[in-house]
């Protein structure tokens, strides 16, 4: 079995923590709070993410990043997008960065909207990168339920190794090379379950939630074709089944924060209530900066910008998406 590190000590890194210690690997758990990570180190528990799982010995936090990689088979970044550049210029920093990288972070770069394989390649070189991306919760994960995943890379060897090191009893891993298709369809997923959840939280039912998920993988097509991704990857795991699980279930933070604007509450309320990152709330400006530059329409993403940046109410947003022209139900 390998020495693996996971950098990124929330509810997602500290879950796949779990799962690879599951695998009988020994794991690493890096955190950028020195505090946290001595709590992590004595309770053996992340009672703020996912209170009541206990870590294994296999699992080691710190806050030495240098002493977390040295030496580590695979390092999975695992940290909220706002944060991944900084994570990466730590890692270019060191006196021996890592010859391959993995990273479980979904979205685009924040002001940029550039895809997160090219900042990596940008900050770190030229070295085997692979993205980790599907429907999967953390709370299940991290209890061992039934769960699959995808692992996207154009190193067909080291998206291997990265869905062998994932793979066990109860989490499938597969492999693709379409990385731009599946880091999209993680970016843009998040989005479309903000606008499912207003939708809920006005009481439009299931209906128009249906109608969402549908148009707005519509969208999410669009976009990933004119990016260079491929059709079926958003008929896959990384597209279409992880856009079902979080804008279906309430264990979404996007959603959940969806259903808060849709009862009324405003954009900071809804972002306190949550008290964890809600990515989409972040990544729709960037989804649009680059639907726009490839010219493709997203009028659901759009009413969501205007939703959460612009002060539009929730319900003057789906107004305006009901107002709008019939057209052919193609992508």
């Amino acid at each position: 079995m390998a020495t693996l590190a996971v950098l990124g000590a929330g509810s997602w890194g500290t879950a796949l923590a779990l799962l690879l210690a599951r695998n009988g690997h020994a794991v690493r758990l890096w955190g950028h709070d020195p505090a946290q990570v001595a709590r992590l180190a004595t309770e053996r528990e992340n009672a703020a993410f996912l209170p009541g799982v206990t870590l294994p010995g296999r699992i080691a936090p710190g806050a030495d990043l240098a002493a977390a990689c040295a030496g580590a088979a695979m390092v999975l970044v695992v940290v909220p997008s706002h944060a991944f550049v900084a994570t990466l210029d730590a890692l270019a920093a060191l006196a021996q960065p890592p010859a391959a990288l993995a990273w479980a972070t979904k979205g685009l770069e924040p002001r940029t909207g550039r895809f997160l394989h090219e900042v990596a390649r940008e900050r770190l070189g030229s070295r085997p990168l692979a993205v980790v991306s599907g429907p999967n919760f953390a709370r299940e994960v991290a209890r061992g339920l039934p769960t699959a995943t995808t692992v996207a890379s154009l190193d067909a060897g080291w998206a291997a190794t990265v869905a062998g090191f994932l793979h066990g009893r109860d989490f499938r891993a597969y492999t693709v090379t379409d990385v731009s298709g599946v880091e999209l369809g993680g970016a843009v997923k998040n989005v479309l379950a903000i606008a499912c959840g207003v939708a809920d939280g006005l009481g439009y039912g299931a209906n128009a939630r249906a109608a969402l998920i549908t148009r707005g993988l519509a969208e999410m097509v669009r976009l990933g074709l004119a990016c260079g991704g491929r059709r079926e990857t958003f008929m896959g795991l990384a597209g279409v089944g992880d856009l079902v699980l979080t804008c279906t279930d309430d264990q979404s933070r996007n959603r959940r924060f969806g259903l808060a604007l849709g009862r009324g509450a405003g954009v900071g309320e809804a972002l306190a209530g949550i008290g964890q990152v809600v990515e989409g709330a972040a990544a729709v400006a960037e989804v649009l900066k680059l639907a726009r530059s490839h010219g493709v329409e997203m009028p659901i993403s759009e009413q969501v910008e205007a939703v959460v940046h612009g002060g539009r109410p929730p319900a003057a947003a789906v107004e305006a998406l009901l107002a709008r022209e019939p057209r052919d139900d193609g992508v």
